[in-house]
């Protein structure tokens, strides 16, 4: 089995993955591996956008209460405020990395969905994820530091002790394009790899998502928590034949309703 060594190992090609990469390439040289094209991600076929405080009608301490109050008592406060107080810095270093937004009367546009009693989505018109993901792939791709690699997929971790202590130092990787295993072993690895949604039959995620690194993981000792949390996109369109159609949560939060062909609500059963 041939190896190869790098400082950081990065696996997952999403937004994740890619910021992470972009931040440690300058201290570190950085592996990202793929196992389909670069551009196969969650992130790459996210549609509605982000939620951050970008306005100056709407504040940290209401976008925290709002995702609080539609997280029924289970979020984790500090992560919520976290999130709610990093959220507009993140948007400006997507910007600063060449991702445009859509933008309206010279400031960006910005939209509403479900569970927000503000204005705060930014977005690409209604295809956000592809591009944050073709940005951040372009500043990956300029990047000296970062090499990518393209249908590579991790088998498992690279794992043992230092001191006693449980310690991961790489992984095993299936290069598809040479067909063959390679030991990667790196100082420090990312776990960046998606969610699993795809293990069930019916389900907005994508193909890609299986749970590989969730698995990879759990096999190397690694604690793992709330898998119960699953998120499936709540509207889609399933024709006869072939993929569900994804419906955009924007389209609900700009107030439209969902009909039958004879014009009768789908959730007229529950309205909320």
């Amino acid at each position: 089995m041939r190896e190869q060594e790098t400082d950081v190992l990065v696996i997952g090609s999403g937004i994740a993955g890619l910021t992470f990469a972009l931040k440690v390439a300058d201290v570190a040289r950085v592996t990202l591996v793929t196992k389909k094209r670069r551009a196969d991600s969650n992130t790459n076929y996210a549609q509605g956008g982000i939620a951050a405080v970008m306005s100056p009608t709407d504040s940290v301490e209401l976008h925290v209460q709002d995702t609080l109050r539609a997280g029924a008592g289970l979020c984790h406060e500090r992560a919520v405020r976290e999130l709610a107080r990093e959220g507009p810095e993140r948007v400006r270093e997507l910007m600063e990395w060449g991702a445009k937004f859509t933008r309206s009367h010279g400031g960006l546009s910005l939209g509403r969905e479900g569970g927000h009693s503000r204005r705060r989505i930014v977005h690409a018109d209604d295809l956000t994820g592809r591009e944050i993901e073709r940005a951040l792939l372009r500043a990956v791709a300029d990047h000296p530091a970062i090499q990518t690699r393209e249908d590579h997929l991790v088998l498992d971790l690279l794992t043992g002790t230092d001191r006693g202590r449980p310690v991961c130092g790489g992984a095993i990787v299936f290069d598809h394009g040479h067909d063959e295993i390679i030991a990667v072993r790196a100082r420090r690895t990312l776990l960046a790899s998606g969610g699993l949604g795809r293990v069930y039959r019916h389900t907005t995620n994508p193909d890609i998502a299986t749970g590989d690194g969730v698995a990879m993981a759990y096999r190397a000792g690694a604690p793992v928590a709330n898998l119960e949390f699953v998120q499936f996109h709540p509207t889609a369109l399933y024709p006869a034949e072939g993929q569900a159609v994804l419906i955009s949560e924007a389209v609900r939060g700009e107030g439209a309703v969902l009909t039958t062909l004879d014009g009768r609500p789908v959730m007229d059963a529950h309205p909320e």
